[in-house]
């Protein structure tokens, strides 16, 4: 059966707005070439969409002899989208616009772990001050993503959290989400919104195969093969944090003993100080003493990176990645931490496969799980957006 003149409109209207959402300004040629629709199709579709507010021309800023070009382009403030960040000691709130760029950021210090109600009701309680001070209506709003640092079961969006956040097992964050603020609600775990994000925004932009490792309290990657996102079967891979690497090490909260989390998280590194040296040495005194040299610091950090790289190897010689992206707090320890990270990634991979392969530095820091999170939601925006309203 063919689709009728109402279905082809809303396709037209989809088709446009997707291709303002990946190359943004445009002009009404490249409109043409890149949709295959039309010129006069194009022209009414694009008058559609702007008295809608949805789109608007305006004169290039590419400096040209002569008149210059008028290019579409999506109006930033015609919709909105929520990413939240819930990390095990902290929540996150973003608010991005439909070009992604965050117009409101907070965030709060938060025992997440302890309470999934408490933690759901302050970020709910986020979502209205967002509102409120960023001067947005809830109907502007796609939709609220959230990164969470726990395995999310793909299938039926129920967390994997035994033995890592367990006051969330069995809890279903979407539906408590949307059940407190009214909206739609993705989640996904933190690493593949930080994934996503470097993607977008980030230093992964044009890569198709990528591996984002978050270095947190919790440990854990994103991974991108041929440019679609790896989930699992469960929507597990990637939990990289509760591999053993050393036999004989601690008991990890997931039961496990010797997991990379015990070694290479900000937390393990302070631990293993305090232990050493007879006194409390906290996450932030970590990045005090690096930034000072002090060689206790320096050496520990060093063997958390040799660790990760070696662990990393397994995941290069298996997923053979063009790009390892390092985010989360302790990336920022830099070069005493990515130096032993590359080279245990030269010694225990195949020439082949890390010969081209580049290990960098995360992009967008601390910000890149709740950014992710909120383009999750923005990567809808064209079909949400696509209904007529005239």
């Amino acid at each position: 059966m063919s689709a009728t003149p109402a279905n082809l409109r809303r396709l037209g209207r989809l088709r446009v707005l997707q291709a303002l959402s990946e190359i943004g300004e445009v002009s009404r040629g490249d409109l043409v070439r890149h949709t295959g629709l039309s010129r006069a199709t194009i022209s009414s579709l694009v008058a559609d969409l702007a008295r809608e507010g949805l789109v608007r021309e305006q004169s290039s800023v590419a400096i040209r002899l002569g008149r210059p070009p008028q290019v579409v382009s999506l109006v930033p403030e015609a919709g909105y989208a929520f990413g939240l960040d819930l990390g095990h000691d902290h929540a996150r709130l973003v608010l991005a616009d439909l070009a992604g760029t965050p117009v409101w950021d907070d965030t709060v210090e938060l025992d997440v772990d302890s309470s999934a109600e408490h933690a759901v009701a302050t970020a709910a309680g986020l979502v209205e001050t967002a509102l409120e001070d960023a001067g947005v209506e809830r109907r502007s709003v796609l939709g609220l993503g959230v990164g969470i640092a726990c395995p999310v079961d793909r299938r039926t969006g129920m967390l994997r959290a035994e033995g890592i956040m367990p006051a969330w097992a069995g809890a279903k964050p979407a539906e408590m989400l949307t059940g407190r603020t009214g909206l739609r609600t993705l989640v996904v775990n933190d690493a593949n919104a930080c994934v996503v994000a470097e993607r977008r925004y980030g230093v992964a932009r044009h890569c198709d195969d990528v591996v984002y490792l978050r270095l947190s309290a919790g440990i854990g990657a994103g991974v991108v093969c041929d440019g679609r996102m790896l989930l699992g079967h469960d929507g597990l891979v990637g939990e990289l944090g509760h591999i053993s690497v050393d036999p004989r090490g601690e008991v990890c909260r997931c039961g496990n003993r010797g997991c990379l989390e015990t070694i290479a998280s900000p937390a393990a590194i302070a631990r293993l100080l305090s232990r050493s040296w007879g006194r409390t040495v906290t996450n932030a005194e970590l990045m005090t003493l690096l930034d000072n040299g002090d060689r206790g610091a320096v050496r520990a950090v060093e063997d958390a990176g040799e660790a990760v790289g070696r662990t990393l190897a397994m995941t290069v010689m298996t997923l053979n990645p063009q790009l390892v992206v390092v985010g989360g707090e302790l990336a920022a320890a830099g070069a005493v931490l990515f130096d032993p990270i590359r080279r245990a990634l030269r010694r225990n991979s195949l020439g082949d496969l890390h010969g081209e392969l580049q290990v960098v530095g995360s992009a967008l820091g601390d910000g890149a799980s709740a950014r992710g999170a909120a383009a999750l939601v923005l990567a809808e925006a064209p079909n949400l957006l696509s209904i007529d309203k005239v």
